[in-house]
C-alpha cells in the first residue's frame, strides 16, 4: 500500500500498509478525545451522524476499550528521521498521523488543525455514501494503515470574488466545506470593487444602499453585450461573523479584501467627495478598469481608515488585503491635492502617490495588529516592509517581491486564474482568453525557480482566484473551481519524493474515483473528459 494506492486527495506524504487487522466503525463506536479536541471531535461526530446515521458516543481518552477513535495532541517526534525531515518546518505543526490498527484509528496531530486534517482524510477512507446527508450505513471496515502526512506551504487559498456578481452566503459556507475538505486553509473574499460593495459599514450607510446594486451590466467580457436586469447584493454583519465562525471550526482562515485606491467606483458612487472630480458616478456595470479612484484629501484617507476598523472588527485573522492593483493616475495628474502631495515629497511619478497611500494604511492597520497584504502593483510604489505582496500577473512579480524582502502569495494568473476555461472549444462555458486545463494546474509549483534557495521561505504558499464577471450562479463557480481546486490542493499540499514523485497519470486515477466524493456532495464540478450537456455553452445531442 502506498499514497499513490489510496485514493486521497491531496496526496498524503507517507502510507504504509501494516498488513493485518484494520478497525470496524459502526453504530454506537466511541469517540476520545483530548479536552482541547472537543470542537474536531464535535464537527466530525456531527458529520459522521448524518452521514452514517449512527449514535456516537464520548468516550474517555486513555481507555482503549471504550474507544474506537481517538483524537490526540503529539509532537511526533517518534517519527522516522527521514520522514520528519521531509516536512517543513513551517507547517509541521499542522501535521498529523492517522493509523488504523488493533480495532481502533488513532490520529495524533502536532496542533488542532493537524488532527483536524487527519479527520479529513479518514473522511475519505470512508465510503462515499457517508458525504451524503443519508443517515444509513451497516458496519465500515478499515485498512490496516499508517499515514503521517504535512503540508508543503502554509498558505493554501482559494479566492472568491462576490463584487462583479454576487454569490449568496449559503455557497460561501459551501465553499468553505469544500475547500477544508481539499485542506486549504485561507478563504480570500474580494468584497469590493467597482461593480458592487458587499461589506456594510455603519458609518456609511450608503456604501450598500448605493453602491452594492447596478443596472443591466455587461453580459460577458468585451462582446459588447448587455443583460436585462438589475444585480447586486450585500451580507449583512451577521452574515460575515457566521462566515468567520464557520470558517474557524474548519481551520479556514477569512481574508477580507477592500480593494483601494482604485476599483472603488462603487464607493465614490455612493459618496461622491471621495473622487477626484464632481460628476456623480453609477456603480460601473461593465468590467476592464476605471480611471476613478480615490482622491489623497484628510478626509478620504480618514473614510478608509474608518472602513478598516470596521473591517478588522468582523474579520479577526492577522491579515487584511487591501488591493492596491490597477490604479491609473491621471486623476492625480490634474488634482492639486495630489500634485501637493509630490512636491511636499519630492515625487517625480505620480505612482509614487499610491506607496504613499498604501503606505498610511499599513501603519493603521500595524496599530491595529495586522498586516497588509496587496496585489503586484503595491511593490511598484514602494510597499511597506511587512507587506505580504500576492503576486498575479506572473511569476516575475514573485521574484522582484522576494528579492525586495517580502513574503509572497503565487496566484500567479496564468496557472491559477480560474475564471479561464478548461481548454479551448466552443462547448466550454465563456471566460476570459486563454485556457488553464487540470493538468496545468497541477504541474504548477509555487516556487519560481529564479527564487535563491536562501529565500525560498519567503513563499508562503500560493492561492487559485476566480474572478466573476461571467460568472453568476452558484453552479457555475463550483464548474471552474472543481476539479482544478483538487489539483491546486495538491500542489500546495503535496510534497515530492524521490519514492513518490508527482505523476499526473497517478493523480487522475485518484481524482476519478475523489469526483464519486463531489457528487455525494452535490458538487457541480466539470467531468474529465468535457462538460455534461447541461454544462455546456452549445447544445450538443447526448449520444
Amino acid at each position: 500500500m502506498t499514497a499513490w494506492s489510496v485514493a486521497v486527495v491531496p496526496r498524503p506524504l507517507s502510507v504504509t500498509d501494516l498488513h493485518a487487522g484494520g478497525a470496524v466503525l459502526a453504530d454506537g463506536l466511541g469517540l476520545a478525545h483530548a479536552p482541547e479536541l472537543a470542537p474536531e471531535a464535535r464537527w466530525f461526530r456531527g458529520a459522521l451522524e448524518a452521514g452514517a446515521g449512527w449514535a456516537v458516543s464520548a468516550a474517555c481518552a486513555g481507555e482503549p476499550d471504550a474507544a474506537v477513535i481517538e483524537l490526540r495532541l503529539g509532537d511526533l517526534e517518534e517519527l522516522p528521521a527521514d520522514l520528519r525531515a521531509l516536512m517543513p518546518a513551517a507547517t509541521r505543526h499542522e501535521g498529523y498521523r492517522l493509523t488504523s490498527s488493533g480495532g481502533r484509528v488513532v490520529i495524533t496531530g502536532r496542533s488542532r488543525a493537524g488532527v483536524f486534517y487527519g479527520l479529513q482524510t479518514l473522511r475519505q477512507l470512508l465510503p462515499d455514501s457517508l458525504l451524503r446527508q443519508a443517515g444509513q450505513s451497516g458496519p465500515i471496515q478499515l485498512p490496516a494503515l499508517e499515514i503521517v502526512d504535512a503540508p508543503r506551504f502554509t498558505w493554501r487559498g482559494v479566492h472568491i470574488d462576490v463584487s462583479r456578481h454576487f454569490l449568496p452566503k449559503s455557497f460561501i459556507l459551501k465553499l468553505i466545506d469544500l475547500i477544508a475538505l481539499h485542506k486549504c486553509n485561507v478563504l480570500h473574499l474580494h468584497l469590493t470593487d467597482d461593480q458592487g460593495w458587499r461589506i456594510p459599514i455603519a458609518r456609511y450607510p450608503l456604501l450598500t444602499e448605493v453602491g452594492a446594486w447596478r443596472g443591466p451590466s455587461a453580459d460577458g467580457h468585451g462582446e459588447g453585450a448587455v443583460d436585462a436586469f438589475p444585480h447586486g447584493g450585500f451580507f449583512s454583519r451577521e452574515d460575515l461573523a457566521e462566515i468567520v465562525a464557520f470558517a474557524a471550526t474548519r481551520h479556514v482562515n477569512v481574508l477580507p479584501e477592500i480593494d483601494m485606491p482604485g476599483h472603488m467606483v462603487a464607493a465614490i458612487a455612493a459618496y461622491p467627495e471621495l473622487g477626484n472630480t464632481a460628476r456623480r458616478l453609477q456603480v460601473r456595470p461593465d468590467w476592464g478598469i476605471s480611471a476613478h479612484v480615490l482622491n489623497l484629501d484628510d478626509s478620504t484617507l480618514r473614510f478608509c481608515t474608518e472602513v478598516i476598523d470596521e473591517v478588522t472588527d468582523i474579520f479577526p485573522w492577522r491579515y487584511v488585503h487591501l488591493g492596491g492593483d490597477e490604479c491609473p493616475v491621471t486623476e492625480w495628474q490634474s488634482s492639486p491635492r495630489a500634485q501637493q502631495l509630490m512636491r511636499q515629497n519630492g515625487y517625480t511619478d505620480e505612482r509614487k502617490l499610491q506607496g504613499w497611500f498604501t503606505a498610511r494604511m499599513a501603519e493603521h492597520l500595524a496599530a491595529r495588529g495586522r498586516s497588509l497584504v496587496g496585489w503586484s502593483e503595491i511593490i511598484e510604489g514602494g510597499a511597506p516592509a511587512d507587506a505580504v505582496v500576492m503576486a498575479w500577473r506572473g511569476e516575475e512579480d514573485g521574484v522582484k517581491a522576494v528579492a525586495a524582502g517580502h513574503d509572497v502569495v503565487m496566484a500567479a494568473q496564468e496557472w491559477l486564474y480560474f475564471d479561464r476555461p478548461y481548454v479551448r472549444d466552443p462547448a466550454e462555458p465563456a471566460g476570459f482568453p486563454g485556457a488553464t486545463s487540470v493538468e496545468k494546474v497541477y504541474r504548477y509549483d509555487p516556487v519560481p525557480a529564479a527564487v535563491p534557495a536562501a529565500d525560498r521561505d519567503h513563499v508562503l504558499g500560493a492561492q487559485c482566484e476566480l474572478w466573476t464577471e461571467f460568472v453568476t450562479t452558484p453552479g457555475h463557480a463550483e464548474y471552474l473551481y472543481f476539479p482544478r481546486l483538487c489539483a491546486f490542493a495538491e500542489a500546495v499540499w503535496t510534497t515530492e519524493t524521490t519514492t513518490q514523485p508527482k505523476a499526473f497519470e497517478e493523480f487522475v486515477a485518484r481524482l476519478a474515483r475523489h469526483l464519486r466524493r463531489l457528487a455525494a456532495l452535490g458538487v457541480n464540478y466539470r467531468p474529465l473528459e468535457g462538460p455534461n450537456p447541461g454544462q455546456a455553452r452549445v447544445w450538443t445531442q447526448p449520444k
